[in-house]
């Protein structure tokens, strides 16, 4: 996620301490909160795909998703 994104996701917070976000502000910082939580599980999955279990006999597994 953008550098800049994030930003304004802080910035929106802090406003949000002071006064009520107005609706449009709202509809923005839920939008750029949705892009920062699916670009998160991304990169959280992309980990566990690659994330090898080994048994003490020395072998390793791949993770396995649940069904």
């Amino acid at each position: 996620m953008e550098n800049s994104k994030l930003e304004r996701i802080n910035e929106l917070a802090h406003i949000a301490k002071e006064r009520e976000l107005t609706a449009e502000e709202l509809a923005e910082r839920d939008t750029l909160r949705k892009e920062y939580i699916a670009e998160w599980r991304a990169g959280a999955m992309q980990v566990l795909d690659n994330t090898y279990i080994q048994t003490p006999d020395g072998k390793k597994h791949k993770l396995q998703r649940k069904k």
